[in-house]
């Protein structure tokens, strides 16, 4: 499973948040803040269990991961995080985790852009 790297250059889909929130403008940029705060904590943790060879850690931190990227629409990246989670698990071509970890890191680091542009634009409503 690999991120959708076309889907980086489409704006994100916050429609789950809308619907969740009731369209709510000042919800959606919380919870916009409170990704960008959280997962670079995940993701740096992450990488540690990852570099440390602590499987069982590294599941987990894949797992608090994953539903961020559902909730922007990246089902793709999402999917991700699952195998991530599963092989570090399941102990199951370990060998290939620190490429996907890669694979990901360079993924938020895009997210995080187009976070800041759904903040920009949702900020106009206020």
């Amino acid at each position: 499973m690999m991120v959708n790297l076309q889907k980086n250059n489409d704006p994100l889909d916050l429609s789950y948040l809308r619907d969740m929130s009731g369209d709510s403008a000042e919800f959606i940029i919380e919870m916009i803040d409170m990704f960008k705060l959280q997962t670079p904590l995940y993701i740096s943790d992450l990488g540690q269990a990852i570099a440390d060879k602590d499987w069982p850690r590294a599941s987990n931190c894949a797992h608090k991961i994953k539903p961020t990227f559902a909730y922007v629409g990246r089902e793709d990246a999402k999917e991700h995080m699952q195998m991530m989670e599963n092989n570090a698990r399941d102990l199951k071509n370990i060998e290939e985790l620190p490429q996907a970890f890669e694979e990901i890191s360079a993924f938020v680091a895009h997210l995080y852009t187009q976070l800041d542009e759904a903040k920009a634009e949702l900020e106009k409503q206020l």
